[in-house]
């Protein structure tokens, strides 16, 4: 696939950047993600990782983020406790600036989401869904071949959908989300440990794990009953860990036959965000 240029992924815990060159990354750099800092200092942490990769402004550069971003480009982070310095922080404009007209903005699960039903695990699924479970929730829906927006940049924050499992208040504002009995950050202060790491490595904790699962396995259901989904790949540092997939899959079992798509693991890794925002961002020029 002739897919050439830059891209960032800034996430929760991390920020990877990449240069990609016949649609796979051939050099990456990673750093921890400031939670604390504002817009100009991500940018500058972005600038700073490309420079070293080789980009220089007008190449082609696509930027995904955690949280989301509107329809003008602003970038809203949707739990406070990810990213604590960014509320309408005009994102896509300063891209330009900094980094020329062809920089372009998408919420990482988007673009995992897209990379994932054009190049990996969605190809061939008219409705698709992306899940990540890492530090939050999140995913990003592919319908009819078409990632869906908003003009809110709301769209596939799944992780803010209520949960019958969940009796805790959510970064989001909401309680009793999925997010917050199912991702890593959850699952950690469950178990009272400062990373979920930690939580996969004790037996003991296994109910804390399996609870999460439940939680998934329920949205996949609430998704497919309003979406229609023929598949559903399940993507991050969570989803992916060694037997947390097969748990979900136990529990989605106990659900009727029409209510339980297709789920597989998502096979770009952690290259599917980099990947897919290079794509809508190409696409979009």
């Amino acid at each position: 696939m002739n897919l050439a240029g830059f891209a960032v992924d800034l996430g929760g815990t991390k920020t990877a950047v990449a240069r990609i060159e016949a649609g796979e990354v051939v050099e990456r750099l990673q750093q921890p993600t400031d939670a604390s800092a504002d817009l100009p200092t991500q940018v500058a942490a972005m600038a700073a990782m490309l420079e070293q990769l080789g980009f220089t402004p007008g190449m082609p550069l696509g930027v995904a983020v955690a949280g989301r971003i509107d329809n003008v480009g602003n970038w809203h982070a949707v739990n406070t406790g990810t990213l604590r310095a960014i509320t309408a922080a005009p994102l896509g404009e300063m891209l330009r600036e900094r980094f020329g007209a062809a920089a372009r903005a998408l919420n990482d699960a988007d673009a995992a989401a897209l990379a994932e039903a054009r190049l990996g695990a969605g190809v061939g699924a008219h409705n698709f869904a992306y899940l990540t479970v890492s530090t939050g929730v999140g995913g990003g829906l592919v319908l009819g071949g078409r990632l869906i927006d908003s003009t809110t940049g709301l769209v596939g924050h799944v992780g803010f959908a209520s949960s019958r499992f969940s009796n805790s208040m959510c970064g989001s504002g909401r309680f009793g989300t999925v997010e917050s009995v199912a991702g890593g950050r959850a699952i950690a202060a469950a178990a009272g440990r400062e990373d979920a790491r930690a939580v996969f490595a004790d037996p003991a904790q296994e109910p804390i794990i399996d609870l999460s699962a439940a939680a998934i396995a329920a949205l996949i259901g609430d998704l497919t009953a309003i979406l229609g989904l023929n598949r559903v790949a399940i993507g991050g540092s969570i989803g992916l860990a060694a037997g947390y997939l097969p748990r979900v899959l136990s529990h989605l079992g106990e659900l009727p036959d029409i209510f339980r798509p297709e789920v597989v693991p998502a096979t770009l890794g952690q290259d599917s965000g980099l990947i897919g925002v290079l794509l809508a961002s190409l696409e979009a020029a």
